[in-house]
């Protein structure tokens, strides 16, 4: 299914170009000129990185853990041999988002958070206690800063993720259980709409920071003095042993999962 996908989308202007179709000069305004709200954008790779953050947390943290991997938020100090946890995988998008040309903000925030920074407080503490109800996306524009908002419910969807917050020594709160509405996260962007290629590049500046961590953390592995190594190839944990994707892998399988809901709303 994704590589049919992928051959619709590049096939399909060659054709018309090749049939006499739409001239090429044409076609590129028509796309510069083909715009979605922001909130669509939003709501778009949002969705997608619910797949990734799922995708890791259980596939990586979950099974990893059972095959003896560890992962600690204190990952990348130079004594600590482990990997992100999944809140420090989805930091570390956000922050190599912020270093691109993309002007996308991602945050993750709680009202019971362990880092006491991500409190959402006014206006965001409001609206997450209405997510909390009913787990719907909250779109509004920031005043004080200028900027397109929106937040989304983060699902507890694996025991990684309850068990680490329940036991985390500077928890606010102990008894998260799966399903619970543990945060929200909240994406931010400058205009209220974009064009088909801006929209491509906040896709792209995801990905690229999702393909940057996970390499950071093969990195880290690669330092190990004293714990076991992984092997890295075609190989995820679930097979039964201390094996991990390689990012190629692990980029190409978000992709499969997340290709029909975006290329919906590319093609619509």
């Amino acid at each position: 299914m994704k590589k049919l996908i992928y051959t619709i989308i590049i096939t399909i202007p060659a054709l018309l170009i090749s049939c006499g179709g739409v001239p090429e000069k044409s076609k590129t305004a028509a796309k510069e000129k083909l715009e979605f709200s922001v909130a669509e954008v939003l709501e778009m790779v949002s969705k997608e990185n619910d797949i990734t953050r799922t995708l890791y947390t259980k596939a990586i943290v979950g099974a990893g853990k059972k095959q003896g991997l560890k992962f600690d938020e204190d990952w990348q100090k130079e004594d600590v041999e482990a990997g992100p946890l999944p809140a420090l995988f989805l930091r570390g998008i956000a922050n190599d988002i912020r270093k691109s040309e993309v002007p996308l903000g991602l945050y993750l925030g709680s009202d019971f958070p362990i880092n006491k920074a991500n409190k959402f407080e006014g206006k965001q503490g409001e609206l997450f206690k209405q997510i909390k109800k009913d787990r719907k996306p909250q779109h509004f524009y920031d005043e004080d800063q200028k900027i397109y908002t929106a937040m989304f419910a983060d699902v507890a969807g694996a025991g990684a993720c309850v068990s680490c917050h329940n036991k985390h020594e500077q928890t606010t709160k102990d008894d998260w259980k799966l399903g619970d509405v543990m945060g929200a996260t909240t994406w931010q962007y400058p205009t209220d709409s974009l064009s088909y290629d801006a929209t491509i590049a906040v896709l792209k500046a995801y990905r690229n920071g999702t393909v940057a961590v996970y390499k950071d953390y093969l990195a880290e592995i690669a330092a190990f003095k004293s714990s076991d190594k992984p092997v890295v190839g075609e190989k995820w944990p679930s097979a039964g042993g201390k094996y991990l994707p390689s990012p190629e892998v692990f980029l190409d399988s978000v992709r499969e999962l997340a290709s029909a809901e975006t290329m919906a709303v590319l093609l619509k």
